[in-house]
């Protein structure tokens, strides 16, 4: 409820005319946000002016990478919405609640009126949309750069693992009976290893090791996990199999990690805070997070020295807004049992969706992408301007489209159903996961490969089951294809995605109305879709139908090399020991490298003092005195790293100090301003 005493609570609110506090208390509303809640969406009009009340929100700035910026972080008191309702311009950037929120919403036009009446606050706000447009420029020229460099790559995403410095990247995908293994040398690919462990913990364990001389392998008696995982590092290191002299070739781990709730939406480097949440999310993925929480921690101790690094399938799906993620039923499920909808491939989705982006030349920000994740398991994913918007699973990977043994969706009254008829939870647990969808429907085993055979050959079971199939997907690329407002590329990934001629071909049936035409010659023509990309279009199809190999290990291998590029300075600055880091006031400049050894000598570098919340920023140890036509202002912090052209940005108050008149400006428009 809005009180008189909530009001007076805030600054921003002290100037509020009387005659302005009982409308506000009558039409003014406290909205609480959830951890990862869109409060306020980029390239929406703001039709309230909001207060945070309390938790913690960050906003981000959308990129054409599909990986949105983080430029500021807001704290209770914090307000936001100004800037669009006093300049008519959407919203520049998408603000998302981190912890749970509550906020103060005030009607955009009680908002106006109170700003024209009320002097004080129409200059509080002029100097917070100057501060926004400042923050937002800074990122969004930074974005240009970036931009202008990846366009003259011909592998503008990394998915060449050719960032930063050569790198020897372990990436581990450990489960109930197997490990998958793959390593990365991004300077020589010769060097590659593919392998795996198979039957864990059971007589007959079996290890097979792929590198560029051939494939080899190796009985391992009946191995647990982690003496699968010692075998996998013995024969990277072996001197007739291996590819490494020592295993401190290293440099780090990546490891794959099916559920990271809703607490992570990008790779995070782990340490133990993180391990014990993986660990405290085993109710969402009881098969999964149990066994990747005991491989990172044995791995962590065998290989001490690297930084490990955790990549989540959920985490791509982060981005999708409440209306698609949150099931209908009462709020305290959600809340105290976070029941709602995460989806999963979420790596093999963001991964294929940037070479389709890579392929066509095109921004991944301006693509409408529908990604059919086709294998033992089944996902479709919607994807606008880089963001997953949709996905067919939900809580579990049980949910969705019938997929090789699992059910897809049904109606949970059979639930309720079969267990009125004595089955037990666990019994039809198990009848969900690994004896329903195609293998249910056809009566053949969980072989990928065995039901399009079947059917391709006759049988009546095998195509029902492809046709459920079929028909399904072509229900969910339709329902996408609205939810997106239109198509631009449709992919299929995953062993049945690029091998099925027939299930591609009949899920594309019908769908001519939607721009999706396929080319029959071309869509038989595949033989091995693992050399990348393969056009399936028609001529005349207003859609791209492209199938690309999934590669889920590179972009986990990507991810890692991305979050420690971003961590290097932090990391750096934090050996440093400095007990307590600055806080860097308003005013602060930006100098152009010419000009930086202008001032402190030739060839001399900025020196970091402490980090900024954006990555790769710092407050610089080197400070300068501002000298103008009145006065002047010391010790003004630089802002590093060097930048593309020398600015100073000061408040309204230091410009009287000073005695010039700046004006309010996008940050890097410099025609015509005082100079200092």
């Amino acid at each position: 409820m809005v009180t008189v005493e909530l009001l007076g609570r805030w600054e921003v609110f002290d100037s509020l005319p009387e005659r302005f506090k009982q409308e506000f208390l009558e039409r003014a509303e406290i909205a609480p946000f959830a951890p990862g809640e869109v409060i306020v969406t980029s390239g929406q009009p703001f039709t309230f002016f909001g207060v945070l009340l309390e938790g913690e929100a960050r906003a981000y700035l959308p990129t054409d990478e599909g990986e949105p910026r983080a430029i500021d972080t807001m704290e209770p008191g914090r307000f936001f919405g100004e800037m669009s309702l006093l300049t008519g311009l959407p919203s520049p950037i998408d603000l998302v609640a981190t912890t749970p929120c509550r906020v103060l919403m005030i009607p955009g036009n009680l908002f106006q009126r109170w700003v024209q009446l009320d002097p004080i606050a129409l200059r509080r706000f002029s100097k917070s949309i100057a501060r926004r447009s400042t923050i937002i420029e800074h990122a969004q020229q930074e974005i240009r750069m970036e931009r202008a460099q990846q366009e003259a790559n011909e592998d503008p995403y990394g998915l060449g693992l050719t960032l930063g410095d050569p790198q020897k990247i372990l990436v581990l995908n450990l489960r109930t009976g197997s490990l998958k293994y793959r390593f990365f040398d991004t300077e020589d690919e010769a060097n590659n290893v593919e392998g795996q462990v198979e039957w864990i913990d059971q007589p007959g364990t079996l290890q097979t090791h792929n590198t560029s001389r051939g494939e080899f392998t190796f009985e391992l008696g009946q191995a647990s996990h982690k003496e699968a995982l010692q075998a996998a590092l013995d024969r990277l290191v072996d001197p007739k199999v291996g590819v490494l002299e020592s295993m401190g070739e290293i440099t780090a781990v990546g490891h794959r990690v099916v559920h990271g709730g809703d607490r992570y939406s990008d790779p995070v480097i782990i340490d133990g805070e993180v391990l014990e949440t993986i660990r405290s999310l085993a109710h969402l993925a009881p098969l999964h997070n149990p066994v990747h929480a005991l491989g990172i921690e044995w791995m962590q101790e065998l290989l001490p020295d690297v930084p490990h690094v955790a990549v989540f399938d959920t985490a791509f799906h982060q981005t999708m807004p409440p209306y698609a993620y949150r099931y209908a039923l009462p709020e305290s499920l959600y809340t105290e049992h976070g029941i709602r909808r995460y989806g999963f491939h979420g790596t093999s989705h963001q991964y294929v969706a940037m070479v389709a982006a890579t392929h066509l030349k095109e921004r991944f920000s301006r693509l409408k992408i529908i990604s059919c994740h086709l294998g033992e398991g089944i996902s479709l994913c919607a994807i606008d301007h880089g963001r997953s918007i949709d996905t067919s699973m939900g809580m579990t990977p049980l949910a969705g489209l019938p997929m090789v043994t699992r059910s897809g969706d049904i109606d949970p009254a059979i639930v309720t159903y079969l267990m009125r008829t004595g089955m037990s939870a666990d019994e039809i647990e198990h009848l969900l996961n690994r004896e329903s969808g195609m293998k249910g429907l056809s009566g053949l085993s969980g072989d990928t490969r065995e039901i399009p055979d079947a059917a391709n050959a006759g049988d009546p079971k095998a195509m029902l089951a492809a046709e459920v199939l079929t028909y399904r997907l072509r229900t969910y690329i339709g329902a996408y294809s609205a939810a997106l407002g239109g198509l631009d590329v449709l992919i299929f990934t995953g062993g049945i995605g690029e091998n099925a001629a027939g299930v591609r071909s009949m899920a594309c049936q019908g769908l001519w109305q939607m721009g999706v035409l396929l080319d029959a010659v071309k869509n038989r023509a595949i033989r091995d879709a693992s050399a990348g990309v393969e056009d399936i279009s028609h001529p005349d199809s207003r859609v791209k139908v492209l199938v690309i190999h999934s590669d889920a290990s590179r972009m986990i291998a990507r991810e890692t090399i991305r979050v420690l590029g971003y961590e290097a300075i932090t990391r750096r600055l934090q050996a440093s020991q400095i007990p307590i880091p600055i806080g860097v006031s308003a005013h602060h400049v930006h100098l152009h490298q010419a000009d930086v050894e202008r001032l402190f000598g030739e060839g001399h570098e900025l020196t970091a003092r402490s980090p900024l919340s954006q990555p790769g920023q710092y407050a610089s140890e080197e400070q300068v005195r501002l000298i103008g036509p009145r006065g002047s202002i010391d010790r003004v912090r630089v802002l590093g790293p060097a930048r593309g052209v020398t600015q100073v940005e000061i408040s309204r108050t230091e410009g009287y100090r000073l005695g010039i008149n700046a004006p309010v400006r996008m940050s890097g428009d410099l025609k015509g301003t005082p100079g200092l």
